[in-house]
């Protein structure tokens, strides 16, 4: 897989996104405490307000950028976004009120929704080999889940010595740091599209979505890992420490796993896909989803005490592993249902669609969760993951599961 690194632009540009997405991670953990010493016992109502900006953001803005920037080159459209989340992240240690830090995320944020579908547009014509690029999609899986893994226990390490304003600088350094690798990079040249109207620029991968087969079943595998996405990062501080009454430090415990799922599956995935057609790999994923949803629920309703804890760690890892499955491959389906001309807007699309869907999950999770009890939003969520596995099924049978766009 590290062989793919040998591509000096593809190493750069992957540099960036590492350092980019450690940066990040600091920021999450001074956001929240800026968030407790603005608002303290509301601290839970501002980063929630906050969290749903920056879904709305991605859904909304994505587009949007995609389509104002479609005819400029990509490389001045990454360095401008990280610059400007860079610029954001300086004046957050300066807010005061609740208000500034909802404006200042909605700015970052839409300058992510920005860069991120356009950074990951440019990756297929870096590399051409469907193999090498196969290679690409497993470390940057492993990526994010180093990132979810090490951010906190290196924001940990740094608040013994620093206040947590500083945390902001290493978000700036890692934001222009990630600009200069971009900057440094030799991205190949990519024709612009002809000039067409804006509303057609700002449709046309939501067209594309539903026009191609295996993009409509996409949005249904979208669906599925939404649910148990919701279940993870919502309510695994409920169950670890309101169900199980475990210390904190077991929360991080619950999310290693599963991000240690993930990154097991990131890291066998180009044997596998050698083996087996991306649908085969991306529904068998799917499907197990809501199986460990209502796994789970059996767990919080059946069982108890040291038992309990770790079957739900071992099905927190396996939800990780299963959600691997589905989201690795996925950009080969952009990549395979697209054009250099159409990919940033297919890019963009996958990204706002896919956001779409946390914004629907998310609520149920935290609201039907705290209304009904674990069990219950589980089983539910188990629900709307069939539902979403029935849509991917139908839309994307399996004599489709091959189709190159050329």
């Amino acid at each position: 897989m590290l062989s793919v690194l040998r591509h000096r632009t593809y190493a750069q540009l992957f540099s960036a996104q590492v350092i980019a997405l450690l940066g990040t991670g600091l920021l999450t953990v001074a956001l929240g405490l800026l968030a407790f010493d603005i608002a303290a016992g509301d601290a839970g109502i501002v980063l929630g307000l906050a969290m749903t900006i920056k879904m709305i953001a991605y859904v909304v803005v994505s587009p949007i950028a995609t389509a104002l920037t479609a005819r400029l080159p990509r490389k001045p459209v990454l360095i401008a976004a990280d610059l400007i989340r860079a610029a954001v992240a300086v004046a957050l240690p300066f807010v005061s009120e609740a208000w500034q830090i909802y404006v200042l995320i909605f700015l970052l944020q839409s300058a992510s929704a920005t860069f991120t579908p356009t950074f990951q547009a440019v990756i297929p014509s870096v590399l051409p080999d469907e193999e090498e690029y196969t290679q690409a999609l497993s470390l940057s899986r492993l990526a994010y889940d180093l990132e979810s893994l090490l951010s906190p226990l290196i924001a940990a390490a740094l608040l013994t010595v620093i206040s947590y304003h500083n945390l902001f600088v290493g978000t700036v350094v890692g934001f222009i740091v990630s600009a200069v690798l971009v900057a440094a990079s030799r991205l190949p040249h990519i024709p612009a599209p002809p000039v067409t109207p804006f509303l057609d620029r700002l449709t046309r991968g939501t067209r594309i979505f539903w026009a191609e087969r295996e993009l409509r079943g996409l949005l249904g595998l979208n669906l599925v890992v939404a649910t148990s996405t919701a279940m993870v990062i919502i309510n695994t501080v409920v169950l670890v420490q309101g169900l199980l009454e475990r210390p904190q430090p077991d929360v991080a415990l619950m999310l290693g796993a599963y991000g240690g799922g993930s990154m097991v599956v990131a890291l066998l995935m180009t044997r596998l896909l050698a083996r087996r057609p991306d649908r085969t790999v991306m529904v068998a994923g799917a499907t197990a989803l809501p199986v460990m949803l209502l796994a789970t629920a059996a767990a919080i309703h059946w069982t108890d005490g040291t038992a309990q804890c770790i079957i739900l760690l071992a099905l927190w890892f396996a939800a990780g592993a299963a959600t691997s499955a589905v989201l690795t491959p996925s950009a080969r389906l952009l990549r395979r249902n697209s054009t250099e001309g159409t990919r940033p807007a297919v890019f963009a699309a996958q990204f706002s669609l896919s956001h779409a869907c946390f914004l629907v999950t998310y609520p149920l999770a935290g609201t039907l969760g705290a209304a009904l009890g674990l069990a219950p939003v589980a089983v539910i969520l188990a629900g709307l993951a069939v539902v979403g596995l029935v849509l991917a099924l139908v839309s994307w049978p399996s004599a489709h599961s091959v189709r190159t766009v050329r």
